[in-house]
């Protein structure tokens, strides 16, 4: 049956080309290619993407949105992972560009979550390869030059049948490359935001020739975008906006030292050793002896890309053809936070540094042996690195080759193709870093140390001295900006001494051989049967590895192991697409496609994962469709062979603190911490109770809800992980309005159930889990302080527990016309969750639900509106994105101070909503008459910032990651040959 030119099949093109400029909040024109909806291709069978099986029909029953070349062009972003973080179904990226404070290998790159339900499971193809993925399973778009990208194809389903592992969120992105383009291309591009910071430049040059035989492309590409710094923006200069007094530290960048039960700190101007010139330490915020550490922060990382992709086909005879894609990308990340904030209390490399407090004999200490002759012992001081504050760079190199041939044939009125191939990645990536000190030379640097024959401070004593060039004594009391003071961290040996220079490694690669099979096995009255069998061996491989001094732990960046593995699977499909009624009242068509998948994998076994989807058009203009489809996802070579490191948790909140804790008073939390008394003088002033209390940096109590602990944490992988599974179903529809011309409506209904997830824990789960939903299991993940009672002792890491289950609709309504005064235009698309809830416990009583919870937004919406006329344009976009809400920081900020929910077990907890966002976007075009075309923009053109977060959403700041960080100005020039 051909379906080419029904009007059904041209308002589904239409709506997928169109209707994605508001799925994506594009700024571009919106109907410059439409004309071309009447390319015949009854010749052409492609693969779409949810299916093997080429056909000439582009309906499916699944949903797919396509994105274009030329919707690639019209809007004012650079990169493919922000062009699709704009979809209204995409969720929250997992590392956004505003959290400095990640680490790992996977940090600096760009990654796509959809549904809220994790970037792991989310299948990424180029051509319909994988593109390669870290140890821990996350698949960097920054590898994809944008130049050279003809289409993208996002399919809103499940299809582990179709394409195996990782596609269990029911969403696969199909990258399809330029293939028959001939001529060349320049792109220049450049913008920065209204606060004249956070530049953007972007160059690329696409050419290509294509002859009877064959073609090839060409395509390079350079992009830098500067970072941008916290005090820069007033919503990230403090930890806690509005309340500065809890965003400075008293572990700063003046050194300070304990004495008769009071902090020190140098005069200045002084010389930073005689005890005189010391004074009481003055916490003030803001003008005291404290520090901020966002004003070393970056709150968006500089990032710098370059790549260059080739793509070609040649007709070896006439029923055979090759076909490659090479690629090679670069990419330079790197980020900033603060100096480290030094304790001498903390212990080292698994305790064999007990501890790096001053020596009595150190020429430095001011109550020490060689002057006063006050001895009190070992002194504890603290001081932050602002000299050398905590830098990482991240080097990575990605290569891609993929080669094989394909064809077609006839038997009689039967048409098969055939295809067999091979790909291969590699991407490697070195790690440098500066800013950590190393413990066990900061416990020489403050040992025992004297003044020699030559008027240098040296290690040792005189009787027994070191040598200079083993070790470099230091004065940590000589605060930063109190002038130019020896043997402080303004002296460069010094620093060369405490601080080495870090060198971690990481390398992956991914192998796999493939053969694929389809056609037509024969026609039934409603049309041909179609089939597709196929083969697939592929190999994950995996290295990440540390520095040697982190592996130690004799590094203030904390310990840490080498993870390395790998694993292979065989894999065989089949697929049918089988038509059962065609062109009868009531039944214009109606058609059901089945697959099934077999996947041997060399860690757990095997599986096998069925799909069903149906067609259904009452009559030509409507179409109804519904799918089933079950899924998997693979254990990732980190979550199984990944090596564990400590971490200071940042953001850290204890359910049993006597002034925070929403569980304070719950027999449990008495139980844990009745024993533990400490004097809160910030609440009770000079006299009262001694209560427990949260403990954050330096052992001094919390003065906000959450803060980074004290003592590290650890986490690490478990080789006994098993496979996800996953159950999806859609149900939608697609209607032409036949009486009103150019009006396109869409709708879908989506539910996915995961189970046996990988629950990848946090210490705030933990705790939460424990104290709020009493699940014991949980509370024996964890100790506590005898004295204290703070949490001294976590351990975490991936574990096959409970499920998550989310539902919603998506409705896309597209609308055109042409008038006297030129094109109009509107597209309007929609994600509405109803529902996104988990247990991460089979004994958990209630679910969690996580809608409108942080940045798990309940609506996001897309609307744009366009005008054409001649060779001028105006694209007016608006992103919206639905209210959130968080647990409540402080009082004073609480919309719901009583709020109480089945799964918080009756306990109180506040929570805190904040209103809708909406951004604007606007764009002019112009097309000139050299063969140019001009365009001049600004994405949040209203400037509009968004809400205050004290949770910090995808950020390591009170401003969710995913938001505009200010109007971004930006200009556009094309040039084509």
């Amino acid at each position: 049956m051909r379906l080419s030119n029904n009007p059904l099949y041209k308002a589904i093109r239409a709506g997928l080309t169109v209707g994605v400029i508001g799925a994506v909040g594009f700024t571009g024109t919106a109907f410059a290619q439409q004309d071309q909806d009447s390319e015949e291709r009854t010749l052409d069978r492609i693969e779409v993407t949810g299916s093997r099986i080429r056909q000439v029909d582009l309906e499916t029953a699944q949903p797919v949105l396509t994105i274009s070349r030329e919707d690639i062009e019209a809007q004012g972003l650079t990169s493919v992972a922000d062009i699709l973080q704009n979809m209204t179904a995409a969720g929250t990226p997992p590392i956004s560009r505003s959290e400095p404070l990640s680490s790992g290998e996977s940090v600096g790159g760009l990654y796509i979550d959809m549904r809220n339900l994790g970037a792991t499971r989310t299948l990424v193809l180029i051509n319909g390869k994988r593109l390669g993925t870290t140890t821990g399973g996350l698949q960097d778009l920054s590898q994809v030059p944008a130049s050279i990208i003809e289409r993208i194809e996002v399919l809103k389903d499940g299809a582990s049948s179709i394409y195996g592992s990782d596609a269990i969120a029911g969403v696969v992105k199909n990258i399809i490359t330029r293939r028959n383009f001939t001529g060349a291309e320049v792109n220049l591009y450049y913008g920065e935001y209204g606060e004249g910071d956070g530049p953007r430049q972007a160059y690329d040059f696409t050419i290509g020739m294509a002859g009877e035989r064959g073609h090839i492309v060409m395509s390079a590409e350079y992009n830098k975008e500067e970072g941008i710094f916290a005090p820069d923006r007033w919503y990230t200069a403090d930890s806690y906006p509005g309340y500065p007094q809890y965003s400075y530290t008293t572990v700063g960048q003046y050194g300070r030292f304990l004495h008769g039960g009071t902090y020190w700190v140098a005069d200045p101007g002084s010389d930073a050793r005689t005890f005189t010139g010391f004074h009481p330490q003055d916490g003030t915020p803001g003008t005291g002896d404290v520090s901020r550490s966002s004003d070393q922060m970056h709150i968006y990382n500089p990032l710098e890309r370059k790549g260059v992709y080739v793509s070609g086909a040649y007709d070896v005879t006439d029923w055979a053809r090759f076909t490659t894609d090479v690629g090679y990308t670069h990419r330079f990340s790197e980020m900033q936070v603060a100096g480290y904030p030094y304790q001498s209390g903390s212990s080292w490399a698994g305790g064999t540094i007990p501890n790096t407090h001053m020596s009595p004999d150190s020429w430095f200490n001011p109550v020490g042996n060689w002057g006063t002759g006050e001895n009190t012992g070992l002194l504890t001081w603290t001081r932050r690195g602002w000299e050398v504050p905590r830098y990482t760079g991240y080097d990575a190199d990605t290569w891609r080759f993929t080669g094989g041939f394909d064809g077609a044939f006839d038997i009689g009125d039967r048409f098969f193709n055939w295809d067999v191939g091979y790909m291969y990645t590699r991407s490697t990536q070195l790690q440098t870093g500066t800013g950590n000190l190393q413990p066990s030379r900061v416990s020489a640097a403050v040992g025992p140390s004297f003044m020699n024959s030559s008027g240098v401070v040296q290690c040792g004593t005189p009787d027994a001295p070191i040598s200079l060039t083993s070790c470099v004594p230091w004065n940590p009391f000589a605060g930063f900006g109190r002038g130019s003071i020896a043997n402080s961290l303004d002296d460069p040996a010094v620093v060369n001494f405490l601080f080495p220079r870090e060198h971690t490694i990481a390398e992956t690669s991914t192998t796999a051989y493939y053969a694929n099979f389809s056609g037509t096995l024969f026609t039934l009255p409603a049309g041909d049967l179609g089939f597709a069998v196929g083969y697939e061996y592929r190999r994950e491989q995996g290295l990440y590895a540390p520095d040697a001094l982190r592996q130690s732990g004799d590094h203030s960046s904390l310990a840490s192991t080498t993870t390395q593995g790998g694993y292979s699977v065989d894999e065989f499909y089949a697929e049918i697409d089988v038509p059962i009624l065609a062109e009868i009242p009531g039944f214009y068509e109606l058609s059901l496609n089945a697959a099934a998948r077999y996947s041997d994998f060399s860690t757990f076994g095997d599986t096998t994962n069925a799909k069903l989807g149906l067609r259904w058009r009452p009559f030509e203009d409507l179409l109804i469709r519904g799918t089933w489809a079950e899924g998997f996802r693979a254990p990732s070579i980190a979550g199984l062979y990944g090596g564990g490191s400590q971490t200071f948790t940042t953001n850290f909140h204890d359910p049993c603190d006597a002034r925070f804790g929403d569980a304070a008073n719950t027999a449990r939390c008495q139980a844990d911490t009745g024993h533990a008394r400490i004097w809160d003088p910030a609440e009770w002033g000079g006299s009262g109770p001694n209560v427990y209390r949260q403990l954050r940096q330096g052992f001094i109590p919390t003065q906000a809800r959450a803060d980074q602990t004290p003592v590290p944490f650890f986490s690490g992988s478990n080789p006994l992980l098993q496979p996800e599974t996953s159950e999806s179903k859609t149900i939608g529809a697609v209607w032409s309005v036949g009486f009103i011309e150019g009006l396109n409506i869409g709708v879908d209904w989506w539910n996915y159930r995961i189970e046996n997830t990988v629950v990848s824990d946090t210490p705030n789960q933990i705790l939460y889990d424990c104290y709020i939903l009493n699940i014991a299991s949980r509370c024996a993940m964890f100790t506590r302080d005898p004295v204290l009672g703070i949490v001294n002792s976590l351990s975490y890491g991936g574990r096959n527990s409970g499920y998550v289950e989310t539902e919603g609709f998506d409705w896309d309504i597209s609308y055109r016309f042409d008038t006297d005064f030129g094109r109009f235009g509107a597209v309007w698309n929609n994600s509405y969750t109803s529902k996104l809830n988990s247990k991460t416990d089979v004994t958990q009583e209630y679910e969690s639900v996580h809608t409108s919870f942080g940045a798990n937004f309940r609506l996001r919406s897309n609307l744009s509106l366009s005008w054409d006329l001649g060779d001028f344009g105006v694209t007016w976009g608006m992103r919206y994105y639905s209210a959130m809400k968080e647990e409540c920081y402080f009082d004073e900020i609480c919309t719901h101070p009583d709020y109480a929910a089945p799964d918080t077990q009756g306990i109180i907890t506040p929570i805190n909503r904040v209103g809708s966002n909406t951004f604007h976007d606007l764009q002019f075009r112009w097309n000139a008459p050299w063969g140019a075309t001009v365009a001049l923009g600004a994405n949040n053109v209203t400037d509009h910032e968004g809400p205050v977060m004290f949770s910090q959403p995808n950020s390591n700041f009170a401003y969710y990651g995913g938001f505009d960080l200010g109007r971004f100005w930006y200009a556009k020039y094309k040039q084509t040959f």
